[in-house]
């Protein structure tokens, strides 16, 4: 497992986590998806709750390698973003950012979390079923959820899902 530190982040975080964002961002041309470019400074910088994950860095302090981006749409936590540096995959990193992020919403009363993600990308539907997630049906979307939908469609270059696990 990872001996990552999860902490609450906050706006000083926003620089170090769009390098993380961006350089995750990259796998998905790597998986052969061809995705319109985003603004993670934006994105990190609206809504939501962020969760991080540091490593020690190369002069001592610590070193952000990854986040969780936590919304709430219908009364639900809505996982936005998670993002792994990919200099740090494959270590436990998005396992314990998943984990702590479901923890924190039950935390603050909210019974389920969903998401949207790519159906057959190893590291997206595939992995958030080994995490407990499973397909939510459509008729029960909620209308800020199916307004999110929407709002992605411009990532539909490949089948995507929304996901959803109870929490409690």
């Amino acid at each position: 497992m990872t001996s990552a530190e999860i902490r609450i982040g906050g706006p000083a975080d926003v620089p170090r986590l769009a390098e993380v964002s961006r350089a995750a961002f990259a796998l998905f041309g790597q998986a052969g998806l061809d995705l319109p470019p985003d603004d993670p400074e934006a994105e990190l910088s609206g809504a939501g709750r962020l969760l991080v994950a540091e490593f020690p860095g190369p002069e001592g302090g610590p070193l952000a390698v990854g986040f969780a981006q936590l919304v709430e749409l219908d009364g639900h936590a809505h996982l936005a973003e998670i993002s792994v540096h990919p200099d740090y995959g494959r270590r436990g990193v998005g396992s314990a950012l998943l984990e702590a992020a479901c923890a924190d919403a039950a935390g603050r009363g909210l019974a389920a979390m969903t998401l949207t993600t790519f159906r057959d990308v190893p590291f997206n539907g595939p992995w958030y079923a080994r995490m407990g997630f499973t397909e939510l049906p459509r008729e029960q979307w909620g209308a800020e959820l199916a307004a999110q939908w929407r709002a992605e469609e411009g990532l539909l270059v490949a089948p995507r899902v929304v996901l959803c696990r109870e929490l409690f």
